[in-house]
């Protein structure tokens, strides 16, 4: 790939107008430049204004993708010229009649934020000989309108009583600049808490402003004006007046089509079903928060929608409010909300193969839901896998002579909050989803035969707002509970003579945990038109996590009066683990263009054990390295502190720690076609908060920690599929904290010792 690029970069250099028709120009360059007010606006920011650009460089100097566009022939016919066309991007051909429109968009932009007199000189520096043309805009922005005093025009008393509940969504104060973009958004605020407060049929277009400016003078006196018997939309709507809802009724498709109707009343709403009676009216009514004698409030449909796609039984959804008449001054709506159903039950079968250095194995799972179990849309899943692999060689002294594994899982996902002696009002409000689920899992090897069972009690709900989404997740209980019935007589003793970390992994263990999870983000998702760079300016991502283990087994066990064994607590004569952890994760991603971002991360985490533990559960502790990580060196190959770890084999069990350091920053920019390109350096480590004698070096002090920091840089490509992502990055070590290894490899790098190669799917952050 670096060889294509370099040979495109090359070729493509010397022929950039090789598919330039004759008397016409390559639009070699676009520049702006801004005379006077510098803070009327960012170069990048107006860039969006010009009608035509010239060809994208990547990295700011190199026309990557013109390049690949070169490559190809004139020869249309052949299949590889199509081919290079189409992942590379044809030149810009210098249009006048775009360049004067671009001129005057620009200005446009600057009179929308305030600058009325703004000016736009073009300066185009044509080079016919050359096929080549650069274009400079000069904006010249004189002084801005300002405001000076802003003022009201609303005779509705509803109206006035909806401006007066919110002082925010009149958000000009007295100096600021008279920015349309501005009135434009506080017309949509405010338009929004109208239909929030039951103006059902209000629109933007009822609110106008006014503006008035003294002779000689750059200050401006504004007036919102609000029309209270505007226009209306039809011969029905009325757009000042407010709308009671007075039913709610419930549709099926099968129903609305004119096919058997049974209509059901429940509560204040009403179910009209067709032949298939699929679901009941008490789920449908928890799942309405449109109540018939309130006001139309449009945050209730969005809430109202949100919670019905949570049935898994639902396909489609409609929400139609139809005029109902009038009592008085007051309108009337009857909110009809058609549903369909979508398949009940479904089954997946999954098949692999496996080859391991010549024994052959294979596996089968099988996946069955019922999305509707007890027609609430309760959905059950049922999963079922085994694996299989013959092992060849001298097996003489072990208890099995294969791979072998039996696992299962079955889950019950309602859509409500489950909680024994919680009001309905409260579940309803909660909007979340439970989950229950329980799993077994069994493993026989050569070693030893291991069973692990595990039981979950959960809720998921999100919320959002207009700029974040954000995602809870409250596990109330989580058990992982792991047996060894068999094993070698001497297993333990042989692989971990005085390794507690390892004979941890190999014992029987219990943890019972309660967690809660936070995710918070006002990441779009992207479409196939819009590429993820191009659909906002800034992305933020805030992941947190918080857990404890062992509480309350520890409580029983002190009010019953238990004995310790060995120095702790057990049950089932198993020592459960006691400890605490939280991690908190933050991501600003910087989109300065359509095709060029800077993404900055952000992670620590703490792991403590008390109480009944000494350690924390070898599953539950942090690694570092790999390809999310510090991509300089594999996964759990890095730490903990100065760890002199060498051998993955034997040292992978004790590089884990109980806190983590991440740091990252990456460049990541469109290459040409599916294709990305990212630079990216990182810097991080792990380390434990107790001196264990088998992880010399590990220990966290506050006096040399920043010492024994990693870091590493490399280069990756991106595969973009507008729904999925591929990710092959290279990172090279330039830090290396571990004794009695090369400090600085940046200065002596070598190839074997200092990369690794990391392939995976989507972002690392």
């Amino acid at each position: 790939m670096a060889f294509a690029v370099v040979v495109a970069l090359c070729l493509g250099g010397c022929s950039a107008t090789k598919h330039v028709p004759d008397g016409q120009m390559l639009l070699e360059d676009v520049d702006i430049r801004i005379d006077g007010d510098r803070s009327a606006g960012k170069t990048e920011e107006l860039v969006n204004f010009l009608r035509q650009t010239p060809n994208h460089r990547v990295l700011g100097f190199a026309k990557l993708q013109l390049a690949t566009y070169s490559l190809s022939g004139r020869d249309s016919t052949r299949w590889y010229n199509r081919w290079l066309r189409r992942i590379g991007q044809a030149p810009v051909i210098y249009d006048p009649s775009l360049t004067d429109a671009s001129a005057r968009q620009l200005r446009q932009a600057m009179v929308n934020r305030g600058y009325m007199d703004a000016a736009v000189d073009i300066d185009t520096l044509l080079r016919p000989a050359h096929k080549r043309a650069r274009v400079t805009y000069t904006i010249h922005t004189g002084a801005p309108h300002t405001i000076r005093s802003m003022a009201l025009n609303v005779p509705d008393s509803g109206a006035r009583a909806v401006l007066a509940a919110d002082s925010s969504l009149i958000a000009l104060a007295p100096g600021e600049l008279l920015d349309r973009t501005r009135l434009d958004r506080m017309r949509a605020d405010i338009t929004s808490a109208m239909r929030r407060s039951g103006y059902y049929a209000f629109g933007k277009e009822l609110i106008t402003f006014t503006a008035d400016t003294v002779a000689g003078s750059k200050e401006v006196d504004l007036t919102l004006n609000m029309s209270v018997s505007g226009v209306a939309r039809d011969s029905v709507w009325e757009p000042a007046r407010m709308y009671v809802v007075r039913s709610v009724s419930f549709v099926t498709e099968q129903a609305a089509e004119g096919a058997v109707r049974d209509t059901v009343p429940y509560r204040n709403i009403t179910v009209v079903y067709g032949a298939d009676r699929y679901i009941r009216p008490s789920a449908l009514y928890d799942m309405c928060f449109i109540e018939p004698g309130q006001p139309y409030d449009s945050r209730e449909v969005d809430r109202t929608y949100a919670s019905l796609s949570r049935l898994s039984i639902l396909r489609f959804i409609n929400i139609d409010m139809q005029p109902a008449g009038a009592a008085g001054d007051i309108g009337l709506l009857d909110c009809v909300i058609t549903i369909s159903r979508n398949r009940k039950q479904s089954v997946t079968l999954e098949l692999e193969g496996t080859n391991s250095e010549g024994d052959l194995g294979f596996g089968v799972g099988a996946t069955y839901q019922h999305r509707d179990l007890t027609h609430r849309s309760d959905m059950l899943s049922v999963k079922f896998r085994t694996a299989y692999e013959s092992l060849s060689g001298n097996l003489d002294g072990f208890i099995n002579k294969r791979f072998t594994e039996y696992a299962a899982e079955v889950g019950l996902t309602f859509p409500k909050f489950i909680l024994p002696g919680a009001s309905r009002a409260f579940k309803k409000r909660m909007q979340a989803t439970t989950e229950l689920a329980v799993s077994f899992n069994y493993q026989e090897r050569p070693e030893y035969t291991r069973v692990i069972f595990g039981a979950a009690w959960r809720w998921k709900w999100n919320n959002r707002n207009r700029d974040f989404n954000r995602r809870h997740t409250f596990d109330l209980l989580d058990i992982n509970y792991v047996r060894l019935p068999h094993s070698t007589i001497d297993f333990i003793d042989q692989i971990a003579p005085d390794n507690p970390l390892l004979r941890y992994s190999y014992e029987d263990h219990f943890i019972m945990r309660l967690g809660y999870t936070f995710y918070r983000t006002n990441r779009r998702i992207p479409t196939p038109e819009v590429n993820a760079f191009a659909m906002q300016p800034w992305i933020s991502t805030l992941r947190a996590s918080a857990e404890t283990a062992g509480n309350l087994l520890y409580g029983l066990s002190s009010l019953c009066g238990a004995r310790r064994t060995d120095g702790a607590y057990k049950v089932f004569g198993i020592q459960y683990a006691e400890y605490v952890k939280g991690e908190v994760d933050y991501t600003y991603t910087r989109n300065f263009n359509s095709r060029n971002a800077l993404a900055v991360h952000v992670g620590f985490g703490l792991a403590v054990p008390y109480g009944n533990s000494s350690m924390v559960p070898f599953e539950k502790r942090f690694y570092a390295g790999g390809a999310n990580g510090v991509r300089g060196w594999g996964v759990r190959t890095l730490g903990p502190g100065e760890y002199d770890g060498r051998n993955y084999v034997s040292d992978f069990i004790n590089q884990c720690g109980d806190i983590r350091l991440d740091l990252s920053v990456e460049y990541r920019a469109r290459l040409f076609w599916v294709f990305e390109g990212a630079l990216f350096v990182d810097a991080g480590n792990i380390w434990t908060i107790r001196d264990y004698p088998t992880q010399p070096g590990g220990v966290f002090r506050f006096d040399r920690f920043y010492r024994q920091i990693a870091a590493s840089y490399g280069a990756g490509i991106r595969m973009d599929f507008t729904y999925f992502l591929l990710r092959f990055d290279l990172g090279l070590k330039a830090h290396n904290p571990a004794r009695n290894q090369e400090r600085w490899p940046i200065i002596h790098p070598r190839w074997g010792r200092d990369a690794n190669f990391h392939f995976s799917v989507g972002y690392p952050f």
